[in-house]
């Protein structure tokens, strides 16, 4: 797919997109790889490396003598166990190519199309409604992600069974999310700082505009993990006091079975001459000095405030 950029994305033929581009015209391109290897060379773009988009593991740009390369690895926010969305991009003063074996880059670009219309119409204009689409989900869907560890930490302090699985998961989630803000902001960096003069100085401002929203959705996912983290000690203390109490229970019934098994002991001793067990009082007395040392123990626990 080929677009010219005027006040609107106008989709156009390859040839007239090669034409706009030796005019002054800034283009975009959306190509498979295959159409990349067989006439990257009509961009002119000086590029002699392959852009393999298999081997895209990360959101990255480079500079290059005549060109900017780079490559965007995108997850899906909704499923962050899923694919990620990855293509790679090469980009002058003229336009910006992309080469996409799947719909990533095509699917923004058609979003683009369809809502965008712009009074001054640039590269650097489109560049920063791309680079927004990506985005343009993200700050509801984090929302989701306290409103559900807000009811994680209500349920905690109810009571209520946690679900310590689906926290490290949320934290493991945030922690993809931050890793592909960062890499964002690395790459607008690099457009920001415009080595090869492809961008108007004036236009410059749209990349800044855009590094600073991802800096606070950046800022917003670290506060969620610190949130986290919160809530997992939280957690944790609450087991503690939990297994603390447990012991205490279970320090308090040994303590005070201690003294009667004492007892116990002695009276099962098999000697002859003891004054109890002739006498008709022997067993009540042994009975009524157990449950003395047991209410004695209770009472003194109480006032200790053990139990």
């Amino acid at each position: 797919m080929y677009y010219i950029i005027e006040n609107m994305l106008r989709e156009c033929s390859r040839e007239e997109c090669l034409a706009a581009g030796a005019r002054g015209k800034q283009y975009v391109a959306v190509l498979t790889p295959q159409e990349w290897q067989s006439g990257r060379d009509s961009f002119e773009m000086g590029i002699d490396m392959d852009l393999d988009v298999v081997e895209i593991h990360n959101t990255k740009a480079e500079v290059n003598y005549d060109s900017l390369t780079g490559s965007f690895s995108i997850p899906n926010m909704n499923d962050l166990s899923a694919d990620y969305g990855k293509f790679a991009f090469a980009l002058d003063e003229r336009g910006v190519v992309f080469i996409d074996p799947g719909d990533g880059a095509s699917g923004i670009i058609k979003k683009i199309q369809g809502s965008k219309k712009w009074r001054i119409p640039s590269l650097e204009r489109f560049l920063f409604d791309f680079l927004e689409q990506i985005v343009s989900d993200d700050t509801s869907i984090l929302e989701k992600y306290e409103k559900e560890l807000d009811g994680m930490d209500e349920r905690l302090n109810q009571g209520v069974d946690f679900e310590l699985e689906r926290l490290n998961e949320i934290r493991c989630d945030l922690r993809d999310i931050r890793t592909h803000y960062d890499r964002l902001i690395d790459l607008v960096q690099e457009l920001e700082e415009n080595e090869n003069n492809f961008f108007k100085s004036e236009d410059i401002r749209y990349f800044k505009l855009f590094s600073n929203r991802v800096s606070r959705l950046f800022d917003t996912v670290t506060s969620l993990r610190e949130y986290t983290a919160q809530i997992r000690d939280t957690y944790h203390s609450k087991l503690d006091v939990k297994q603390n109490r447990i012991m205490t229970v279970l320090t308090v019934v040994t303590t005070i079975f201690m003294p009667l098994t004492l007892i116990t002991g002695w009276y099962g001793m098999n000697f002859r001459y003891m004054p109890e067990l002739d006498s008709p009082w022997g067993y009540p007395i042994v009975i009524l000095v157990s449950l003395i040392i047991a209410v004695g123990c209770l009472i003194f626990f109480k006032k200790k405030k053990w139990l």
